[in-house]
Protein backbone atom coordinates (compact mmCIF):
# COMPACT_ATOMS: atom_id res chain seq x y z
CA UNK A 1 0.00 0.00 0.00
CA UNK A 2 1.00 3.62 -0.90
CA UNK A 3 1.62 5.77 2.47
CA UNK A 4 0.69 9.64 1.65
CA UNK A 5 2.26 11.88 4.42
CA UNK A 6 1.47 15.56 4.76
CA UNK A 7 1.75 17.91 7.21
CA UNK A 8 1.02 21.95 8.01
CA UNK A 9 2.44 23.42 11.29
CA UNK A 10 0.73 26.55 12.59
CA UNK A 11 2.84 29.19 11.22
CA UNK A 12 2.07 27.67 7.85
CA UNK A 13 -1.69 27.42 8.20
CA UNK A 14 -1.64 31.22 8.71
CA UNK A 15 -0.18 31.75 5.24
CA UNK A 16 -0.68 31.46 1.69
CA UNK A 17 1.13 27.89 1.55
CA UNK A 18 -0.20 24.21 0.72
CA UNK A 19 -3.10 23.46 2.85
CA UNK A 20 -3.49 19.52 3.67
CA UNK A 21 -6.43 19.41 1.35
CA UNK A 22 -3.87 20.52 -1.33
CA UNK A 23 -1.14 18.32 -0.30
CA UNK A 24 -2.95 15.30 -0.69
CA UNK A 25 -4.39 15.74 -3.88
CA UNK A 26 -1.10 16.61 -5.11
CA UNK A 27 0.72 13.79 -3.78
CA UNK A 28 -2.37 11.55 -5.21
CA UNK A 29 -1.63 12.41 -8.60
CA UNK A 30 1.64 11.57 -7.75
CA UNK A 31 1.27 8.16 -6.81
CA UNK A 32 -1.12 7.61 -9.32
CA UNK A 33 -4.01 5.41 -7.54
CA UNK A 34 -6.75 5.82 -5.13
CA UNK A 35 -5.03 2.70 -2.85
CA UNK A 36 -3.25 4.56 -0.44
CA UNK A 37 -3.20 5.54 3.23
CA UNK A 38 -3.19 9.32 5.05
CA UNK A 39 -0.62 10.28 7.63
CA UNK A 40 -1.69 13.64 8.35
CA UNK A 41 0.17 15.96 11.32
CA UNK A 42 -1.98 18.68 11.45
CA UNK A 43 -0.34 21.83 13.89
CA UNK A 44 2.84 20.43 14.53
CA UNK A 45 6.32 22.07 14.03
CA UNK A 46 8.90 20.62 11.42
CA UNK A 47 11.60 21.03 13.95
CA UNK A 48 10.20 17.80 15.94
CA UNK A 49 10.51 14.16 14.79
CA UNK A 50 8.35 12.70 17.43
CA UNK A 51 5.22 13.75 15.76
CA UNK A 52 1.39 11.09 15.75
CA UNK A 53 1.44 10.39 12.40
CA UNK A 54 5.05 10.41 11.21
CA UNK A 55 5.82 8.07 13.89
CA UNK A 56 2.70 5.76 12.78
CA UNK A 57 4.18 5.81 9.23
CA UNK A 58 7.43 4.81 10.52
CA UNK A 59 5.83 1.64 12.61
CA UNK A 60 3.44 0.69 9.18
CA UNK A 61 7.12 0.84 7.49
CA UNK A 62 8.71 -1.11 9.55
CA UNK A 63 5.42 -3.25 9.83
CA UNK A 64 5.98 -3.83 5.74
CA UNK A 65 2.38 -2.41 5.85
CA UNK A 66 3.66 0.29 3.38
CA UNK A 67 5.51 0.00 0.63
CA UNK A 68 5.82 3.92 -1.14
CA UNK A 69 5.86 7.02 0.45
CA UNK A 70 4.86 10.32 -1.12
CA UNK A 71 5.17 13.73 0.36
CA UNK A 72 5.08 17.07 -1.45
CA UNK A 73 8.27 18.30 -0.33
CA UNK A 74 11.62 17.51 1.96
CA UNK A 75 10.32 20.27 4.24
CA UNK A 76 7.17 18.82 5.09
CA UNK A 77 9.04 15.18 6.22
CA UNK A 78 10.98 17.66 8.00
CA UNK A 79 12.79 20.71 9.22
CA UNK A 80 15.78 19.27 10.17
CA UNK A 81 18.04 17.02 7.86
CA UNK A 82 19.53 14.79 10.71
CA UNK A 83 15.68 13.66 10.92
CA UNK A 84 15.00 13.63 6.90
CA UNK A 85 18.53 11.76 6.57
CA UNK A 86 16.92 9.23 9.70
CA UNK A 87 13.88 8.68 8.20
CA UNK A 88 14.94 8.09 4.99
CA UNK A 89 17.54 5.64 5.79
CA UNK A 90 15.27 3.74 7.73
CA UNK A 91 13.24 3.62 4.45
CA UNK A 92 16.11 2.79 2.55
CA UNK A 93 16.65 -0.53 4.71
CA UNK A 94 12.87 -1.68 4.02
CA UNK A 95 13.18 -1.28 0.21
CA UNK A 96 10.72 1.44 0.77
CA UNK A 97 10.46 4.26 -2.44
CA UNK A 98 10.40 7.87 -1.54
CA UNK A 99 8.42 10.05 -3.61
CA UNK A 100 8.55 13.60 -3.77
CA UNK A 101 6.31 15.60 -5.58
CA UNK A 102 8.22 18.68 -5.74
CA UNK A 103 11.67 17.04 -7.20
CA UNK A 104 13.24 13.44 -7.00
CA UNK A 105 14.78 11.35 -4.44
CA UNK A 106 17.37 8.96 -5.88
CA UNK A 107 19.65 6.66 -3.93
CA UNK A 108 22.92 7.80 -6.17
CA UNK A 109 25.70 10.12 -4.98
CA UNK A 110 24.32 12.67 -6.83
CA UNK A 111 20.81 12.23 -5.84
CA UNK A 112 21.98 12.21 -2.16
CA UNK A 113 23.89 15.20 -2.26
CA UNK A 114 21.17 16.98 -3.41
CA UNK A 115 18.46 15.82 -1.02
CA UNK A 116 21.19 16.98 2.05
CA UNK A 117 21.27 20.14 0.57
CA UNK A 118 17.71 20.25 -0.12
CA UNK A 119 17.30 19.43 3.75
CA UNK A 120 20.07 22.10 4.80
CA UNK A 121 18.55 24.71 3.05
CA UNK A 122 14.78 23.94 4.36
CA UNK A 123 16.39 23.66 8.13
CA UNK A 124 18.52 27.30 7.30
CA UNK A 125 15.26 28.46 6.03
CA UNK A 126 13.52 27.45 9.18
CA UNK A 127 15.84 29.21 11.54
CA UNK A 128 15.31 32.62 9.45
CA UNK A 129 12.05 32.22 9.69
CA UNK A 130 12.25 31.92 13.93
CA UNK A 131 14.73 34.53 13.73
CA UNK A 132 12.45 37.00 11.58
CA UNK A 133 9.69 36.17 13.70
CA UNK A 134 11.39 37.09 16.88
CA UNK A 135 12.15 40.01 15.54
CA UNK A 136 9.37 41.38 14.04
CA UNK A 137 7.02 40.51 17.74
CA UNK A 138 10.57 42.85 19.49
CA UNK A 139 9.44 45.57 17.04
CA UNK A 140 5.91 45.36 17.26
CA UNK A 141 6.45 45.26 21.10
CA UNK A 142 8.04 48.59 20.85
CA UNK A 143 5.68 50.47 18.83
CA UNK A 144 3.50 49.72 22.16
CA UNK A 145 0.99 46.78 20.69
CA UNK A 146 0.49 43.76 22.71
CA UNK A 147 1.45 40.80 20.96
CA UNK A 148 -1.34 38.54 22.19
CA UNK A 149 -3.46 37.21 24.71
CA UNK A 150 -1.40 36.96 27.85
CA UNK A 151 -4.68 35.98 29.88
CA UNK A 152 -3.84 38.39 32.53
CA UNK A 153 -6.39 38.79 35.40
CA UNK A 154 -8.00 41.74 35.60
CA UNK A 155 -7.93 42.39 31.56
CA UNK A 156 -9.19 41.22 28.18
CA UNK A 157 -7.27 41.48 24.80
CA UNK A 158 -8.25 43.75 22.34
CA UNK A 159 -7.35 41.54 19.36
CA UNK A 160 -8.49 44.59 16.53
CA UNK A 161 -6.37 47.39 18.79
CA UNK A 162 -3.69 44.77 20.54
CA UNK A 163 -4.38 46.51 23.79
CA UNK A 164 -5.45 45.25 26.92
CA UNK A 165 -8.48 46.75 28.25
CA UNK A 166 -9.64 46.22 31.71
CA UNK A 167 -12.43 43.74 32.38
CA UNK A 168 -14.21 45.50 35.53
CA UNK A 169 -15.39 42.33 37.06
CA UNK A 170 -12.23 40.93 37.23
CA UNK A 171 -10.59 44.44 37.85
CA UNK A 172 -12.94 44.51 41.49
CA UNK A 173 -11.52 40.90 42.46
CA UNK A 174 -8.25 42.42 41.88
CA UNK A 175 -8.98 44.98 43.78
CA UNK A 176 -10.46 42.94 46.72
CA UNK A 177 -7.42 40.57 46.84
CA UNK A 178 -5.01 43.89 47.46
CA UNK A 179 -7.36 44.84 50.22
CA UNK A 180 -7.54 41.59 52.08
CA UNK A 181 -3.63 41.49 51.85
CA UNK A 182 -3.04 44.84 52.93
CA UNK A 183 -6.04 45.14 55.43
CA UNK A 184 -6.26 41.96 56.86
CA UNK A 185 -9.30 42.31 58.61
CA UNK A 186 -11.15 39.33 57.51
CA UNK A 187 -8.60 37.05 55.95
CA UNK A 188 -5.15 35.98 57.25
CA UNK A 189 -1.90 35.83 54.05
CA UNK A 190 -1.79 34.59 50.96
CA UNK A 191 -3.21 31.23 51.89
CA UNK A 192 -6.33 32.87 53.37
CA UNK A 193 -7.21 34.92 50.38
CA UNK A 194 -7.07 31.86 48.46
CA UNK A 195 -9.17 29.77 50.36
CA UNK A 196 -11.85 33.07 50.82
CA UNK A 197 -11.95 33.49 47.08
CA UNK A 198 -12.46 29.62 46.44
CA UNK A 199 -15.32 29.64 49.41
CA UNK A 200 -16.89 32.67 47.76
CA UNK A 201 -17.05 30.93 44.46
CA UNK A 202 -15.23 33.75 42.29
CA UNK A 203 -14.27 31.91 38.99
CA UNK A 204 -10.19 32.09 37.85
CA UNK A 205 -9.43 33.10 34.63
CA UNK A 206 -9.67 30.07 33.30
CA UNK A 207 -13.17 29.76 34.88
CA UNK A 208 -11.55 27.26 37.74
CA UNK A 209 -13.42 27.38 41.30
CA UNK A 210 -10.14 26.71 43.20
CA UNK A 211 -7.96 29.54 43.45
CA UNK A 212 -4.01 28.30 44.97
CA UNK A 213 -1.80 30.89 46.82
CA UNK A 214 0.90 31.14 44.07
CA UNK A 215 -2.31 32.57 41.67
CA UNK A 216 -2.86 35.00 44.21
CA UNK A 217 1.15 35.80 45.23
CA UNK A 218 1.48 36.26 41.06
CA UNK A 219 -1.12 38.70 40.84
CA UNK A 220 0.21 40.62 44.05
CA UNK A 221 3.95 40.85 42.27
CA UNK A 222 2.07 41.87 39.03
CA UNK A 223 3.14 44.97 37.61
CA UNK A 224 0.72 45.30 35.09
CA UNK A 225 -1.82 46.67 37.98
CA UNK A 226 -0.28 50.30 38.17
CA UNK A 227 -0.13 50.36 34.29
CA UNK A 228 3.66 48.73 33.59
CA UNK A 229 2.96 45.27 31.42
CA UNK A 230 6.13 43.68 30.27
CA UNK A 231 7.06 42.02 27.28
CA UNK A 232 9.90 39.72 26.14
CA UNK A 233 10.73 39.76 29.62
CA UNK A 234 10.87 35.92 29.58
CA UNK A 235 12.66 33.71 27.33
CA UNK A 236 11.08 30.54 26.09
CA UNK A 237 13.13 29.39 23.26
CA UNK A 238 13.16 25.29 22.84
CA UNK A 239 10.38 24.98 25.06
CA UNK A 240 7.66 24.34 22.31
CA UNK A 241 9.21 20.70 22.11
CA UNK A 242 8.71 20.13 25.61
CA UNK A 243 5.65 18.29 25.06
CA UNK A 244 7.48 16.00 23.21
CA UNK A 245 10.53 15.25 25.32
CA UNK A 246 10.87 13.71 29.15
CA UNK A 247 10.68 15.90 32.01
CA UNK A 248 14.14 15.56 32.29
CA UNK A 249 14.84 16.94 29.16
CA UNK A 250 12.80 19.63 29.11
CA UNK A 251 13.53 23.26 28.49
CA UNK A 252 12.85 25.76 31.98
CA UNK A 253 11.46 29.14 31.00
CA UNK A 254 14.27 31.86 31.22
CA UNK A 255 14.00 35.32 32.77
CA UNK A 256 16.06 37.99 30.53
CA UNK A 257 18.11 40.45 32.07
CA UNK A 258 15.25 43.66 32.67
CA UNK A 259 16.87 46.19 30.23
CA UNK A 260 15.81 43.74 27.72
CA UNK A 261 12.05 43.90 28.72
CA UNK A 262 9.69 45.87 26.99
CA UNK A 263 7.91 48.20 28.33
CA UNK A 264 3.97 48.39 27.26
CA UNK A 265 1.73 51.18 29.31
CA UNK A 266 -2.06 49.73 30.23
CA UNK A 267 -4.53 50.76 32.14
CA UNK A 268 -3.83 50.78 36.02
CA UNK A 269 -6.14 48.69 38.32
CA UNK A 270 -4.57 49.21 41.79
CA UNK A 271 -2.78 52.64 43.13
CA UNK A 272 0.95 52.60 42.99
CA UNK A 273 1.00 53.37 46.69
CA UNK A 274 -0.71 50.56 48.08
CA UNK A 275 1.18 48.08 45.35
CA UNK A 276 4.33 49.44 46.80
CA UNK A 277 3.04 48.78 50.43
CA UNK A 278 1.77 45.24 49.33
CA UNK A 279 5.42 44.63 47.89
CA UNK A 280 7.07 45.68 51.43
CA UNK A 281 4.29 43.26 53.28
CA UNK A 282 5.83 40.60 50.79
CA UNK A 283 9.12 40.82 51.38
CA UNK A 284 8.68 40.88 54.89
CA UNK A 285 6.47 38.35 55.44
CA UNK A 286 8.61 35.22 55.82
CA UNK A 287 10.20 36.83 58.79
CA UNK A 288 7.23 38.45 60.15
CA UNK A 289 4.71 35.64 60.06
CA UNK A 290 7.15 33.03 61.09
CA UNK A 291 5.77 29.21 61.74
CA UNK A 292 3.93 29.29 64.71
CA UNK A 293 6.22 27.61 67.64
CA UNK A 294 4.98 26.10 70.75
CA UNK A 295 3.82 29.56 72.43
CA UNK A 296 3.04 32.77 70.23
CA UNK A 297 5.03 35.86 70.43
CA UNK A 298 2.97 39.40 69.80
CA UNK A 299 6.02 40.71 67.98
CA UNK A 300 7.64 38.05 66.42
CA UNK A 301 9.23 39.22 63.05
CA UNK A 302 9.50 42.73 64.37
CA UNK A 303 12.75 43.32 66.67
CA UNK A 304 16.05 43.93 66.04
CA UNK A 305 18.70 44.63 68.57
CA UNK A 306 19.93 48.33 68.30
CA UNK A 307 23.31 47.27 69.72
CA UNK A 308 24.53 44.17 67.31
CA UNK A 309 21.51 44.26 64.22
CA UNK A 310 20.82 41.14 65.39
CA UNK A 311 17.12 39.93 64.99
CA UNK A 312 15.28 39.36 68.20
CA UNK A 313 13.22 36.17 69.04
CA UNK A 314 10.67 34.96 71.57
CA UNK A 315 11.98 31.89 73.31
CA UNK A 316 11.20 30.80 77.09
CA UNK A 317 14.00 30.89 79.96
CA UNK A 318 14.56 29.27 83.14
CA UNK A 319 14.88 32.20 86.15
CA UNK A 320 15.47 31.57 89.65
CA UNK A 321 13.46 27.85 88.88
CA UNK A 322 10.67 29.55 87.44
CA UNK A 323 10.27 29.56 83.42
CA UNK A 324 9.37 32.92 81.52
CA UNK A 325 9.37 34.13 77.89
CA UNK A 326 11.74 36.86 76.81
CA UNK A 327 13.01 38.33 73.38
CA UNK A 328 17.08 37.76 72.66
CA UNK A 329 19.05 38.73 69.91
CA UNK A 330 21.08 35.49 70.79
CA UNK A 331 21.66 32.80 68.12
CA UNK A 332 22.66 29.19 69.13
CA UNK A 333 21.94 27.90 65.32
CA UNK A 334 25.16 26.38 63.25
CA UNK A 335 26.41 28.77 60.76
CA UNK A 336 25.67 31.93 62.13
CA UNK A 337 27.67 34.28 61.63
CA UNK A 338 26.55 36.70 64.23
CA UNK A 339 25.78 35.47 67.63
CA UNK A 340 24.49 38.47 68.88
CA UNK A 341 25.30 40.42 72.10
CA UNK A 342 22.97 38.98 74.15
CA UNK A 343 20.26 41.57 74.94
CA UNK A 344 17.26 40.24 76.52
CA UNK A 345 14.13 41.37 77.69
CA UNK A 346 10.55 39.98 79.24
CA UNK A 347 8.23 39.63 76.72
CA UNK A 348 5.15 40.94 78.36
CA UNK A 349 7.35 44.04 79.43
CA UNK A 350 8.24 45.01 75.85
CA UNK A 351 4.54 43.42 74.58
CA UNK A 352 2.81 45.70 76.94
CA UNK A 353 4.45 49.15 75.79
CA UNK A 354 4.52 48.31 72.23
CA UNK A 355 0.65 47.59 72.59
CA UNK A 356 0.46 50.63 74.34
CA UNK A 357 1.75 52.78 71.69
CA UNK A 358 -0.26 51.24 68.67
CA UNK A 359 -3.76 51.74 71.24
CA UNK A 360 -2.84 55.25 71.82
CA UNK A 361 -2.60 55.78 67.48
CA UNK A 362 -5.86 53.99 67.65
CA UNK A 363 -7.67 55.24 69.64
CA UNK A 364 -6.28 59.16 68.40
CA UNK A 365 -5.95 58.33 64.87
CA UNK A 366 -6.75 62.02 64.05
CA UNK A 367 -3.70 63.46 66.36
CA UNK A 368 -1.59 60.65 64.81
CA UNK A 369 -2.78 61.82 61.12
CA UNK A 370 -2.53 65.53 62.18
CA UNK A 371 1.40 65.11 62.44
CA UNK A 372 1.57 64.02 59.04
CA UNK A 373 -0.95 65.58 57.38
CA UNK A 374 -0.80 67.74 54.40
CA UNK A 375 -2.35 71.06 54.90
CA UNK A 376 -3.99 73.50 52.29
CA UNK A 377 -0.21 75.37 51.56
CA UNK A 378 1.41 71.70 51.05
CA UNK A 379 -1.86 70.60 48.96
CA UNK A 380 -1.58 73.51 46.35
CA UNK A 381 2.40 73.04 46.32
CA UNK A 382 1.66 69.41 45.50
CA UNK A 383 -0.41 70.29 42.28
CA UNK A 384 2.31 73.06 41.18
CA UNK A 385 4.71 70.41 41.52
CA UNK A 386 2.63 67.99 39.69
CA UNK A 387 2.00 70.67 36.69
CA UNK A 388 6.08 71.21 36.87
CA UNK A 389 6.22 67.22 36.24
CA UNK A 390 4.34 67.82 32.93
CA UNK A 391 6.35 70.38 32.13
CA UNK A 392 9.39 69.29 32.56
CA UNK A 393 8.52 65.60 31.09
CA UNK A 394 7.42 68.26 27.67
CA UNK A 395 10.80 69.61 28.09
CA UNK A 396 12.84 66.51 27.71
CA UNK A 397 10.82 65.28 24.83
CA UNK A 398 11.62 68.28 22.86
CA UNK A 399 15.51 68.20 23.99
CA UNK A 400 15.71 64.92 22.33
CA UNK A 401 13.76 65.32 19.21
CA UNK A 402 16.53 68.56 18.92
CA UNK A 403 19.28 66.69 19.34
CA UNK A 404 17.70 64.20 16.68
CA UNK A 405 17.27 67.17 14.09
CA UNK A 406 21.23 68.10 14.43
CA UNK A 407 22.32 64.88 13.80
CA UNK A 408 20.19 64.81 10.61
CA UNK A 409 21.42 67.91 9.63
CA UNK A 410 25.06 66.71 9.71
CA UNK A 411 24.20 63.42 8.49
CA UNK A 412 22.52 65.43 5.28
CA UNK A 413 25.09 67.50 4.98
CA UNK A 414 24.04 70.52 6.00
CA UNK A 415 25.89 74.11 5.71
CA UNK A 416 27.06 74.01 9.70
CA UNK A 417 30.22 73.18 11.28
CA UNK A 418 30.86 70.42 13.00
CA UNK A 419 32.06 72.64 15.95
CA UNK A 420 28.95 74.20 16.29
CA UNK A 421 27.15 71.06 15.89
CA UNK A 422 29.19 69.77 18.98
CA UNK A 423 28.19 72.57 21.05
CA UNK A 424 24.98 72.61 20.68
CA UNK A 425 24.73 69.05 21.42
CA UNK A 426 26.44 69.22 24.55
CA UNK A 427 24.30 71.87 25.37
CA UNK A 428 21.05 69.99 24.79
CA UNK A 429 22.51 67.04 26.85
CA UNK A 430 23.45 69.22 29.85
CA UNK A 431 20.08 70.79 29.53
CA UNK A 432 18.37 67.12 29.56
CA UNK A 433 20.51 66.20 32.36
CA UNK A 434 19.39 68.38 34.41
CA UNK A 435 15.89 68.82 33.56
CA UNK A 436 15.82 64.69 34.24
CA UNK A 437 17.28 65.11 38.00
CA UNK A 438 14.97 67.67 38.98
CA UNK A 439 12.41 65.48 37.33
CA UNK A 440 13.85 62.38 39.34
CA UNK A 441 13.28 64.39 42.52
CA UNK A 442 10.37 65.73 41.99
CA UNK A 443 8.56 62.51 41.38
CA UNK A 444 10.29 61.45 44.86
CA UNK A 445 8.58 64.13 46.47
CA UNK A 446 4.92 63.58 44.90
CA UNK A 447 5.58 59.98 45.83
CA UNK A 448 6.60 60.51 49.42
CA UNK A 449 3.39 62.68 49.91
CA UNK A 450 1.18 59.97 48.21
CA UNK A 451 2.53 57.36 50.51
CA UNK A 452 1.89 59.80 53.65
CA UNK A 453 -1.67 60.50 52.51
CA UNK A 454 -2.07 56.36 51.95
CA UNK A 455 -0.44 55.73 55.54
CA UNK A 456 -2.98 57.92 56.91
CA UNK A 457 -5.72 56.07 55.20
CA UNK A 458 -4.30 53.23 56.41
CA UNK A 459 -4.43 54.47 60.00
CA UNK A 460 -7.58 55.67 59.88
CA UNK A 461 -9.20 51.88 58.67
CA UNK A 462 -7.36 50.04 61.28
CA UNK A 463 -8.47 52.44 64.12
CA UNK A 464 -12.15 51.81 62.60
CA UNK A 465 -11.98 48.17 62.88
CA UNK A 466 -10.28 48.57 66.59
CA UNK A 467 -12.89 51.48 67.67
CA UNK A 468 -15.86 48.79 66.58
CA UNK A 469 -14.83 45.61 68.47
CA UNK A 470 -14.35 45.46 72.20
CA UNK A 471 -10.59 46.11 72.69
CA UNK A 472 -10.36 44.37 76.05
CA UNK A 473 -11.70 40.99 74.19
CA UNK A 474 -8.98 41.46 70.74
CA UNK A 475 -7.48 38.15 71.10
CA UNK A 476 -3.47 37.78 70.06
CA UNK A 477 -3.93 36.92 66.87
CA UNK A 478 -6.35 40.73 66.55
CA UNK A 479 -3.75 42.10 68.19
CA UNK A 480 -0.96 40.65 65.91
CA UNK A 481 -2.78 41.62 62.62
CA UNK A 482 -3.22 44.99 63.99
CA UNK A 483 0.86 45.47 64.65
CA UNK A 484 2.02 44.05 61.61
CA UNK A 485 0.09 46.54 59.34
CA UNK A 486 0.99 49.31 60.77
CA UNK A 487 4.64 48.34 61.90
CA UNK A 488 7.34 47.24 59.83
CA UNK A 489 10.27 46.93 62.14
CA UNK A 490 11.14 48.20 66.40
CA UNK A 491 14.17 48.80 67.17
CA UNK A 492 15.12 48.03 70.68
CA UNK A 493 17.81 49.96 72.64
CA UNK A 494 18.67 49.58 76.31
CA UNK A 495 16.18 51.64 77.38
CA UNK A 496 14.19 52.42 75.03
CA UNK A 497 12.57 51.41 71.95
CA UNK A 498 12.04 53.22 68.45
CA UNK A 499 8.51 51.83 66.14
CA UNK A 500 9.35 52.18 62.60
CA UNK A 501 5.76 52.30 60.51
CA UNK A 502 5.25 52.15 56.47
Amino acid sequence: MIGIYARVSTEEQAKSGFSLKDQIRECQKKAGTDNYKQYIDQGISGEFLDRPALSQLRQDVRDGLITKVVCLDPDRLSRKLMHQLLITEEFDQKGIQLIFVNGEYARTPEGQLFYSMRGAIAEFEKAKINERMSRGRREKARQGRVLRDFQVYGYNYDKENEQMVINEEEAAIVRLIFDLFTKPWKVQGMNGIALYLTKEGIPTKRGKGVWHRQVVRQILMNEAYIGEFYQNRWNTEGMLGNKHKSKEEHVPMKERPREEWILIPCPSIIEQEQFEYAQKLLQDSRRRWAKTGLHEYLLSGLLRCANCGNTMTGRRAKNWGKYVYEYTDRKNTAGTQHKGCGRTIKAENLDNEVWEAIRSWLKHPNEVAAATEIDKEQQEKFSVELIEIGRLQKEIEKVKIGRKRLFTLFVDGMDIKEKEIREQIHFLKEKEEKATKKLEKLKARVREAKEAQFNQHLLSEAAEYYLTRQHDKLTLEDRKQLIRQLVREIIVYEERIEIFTY
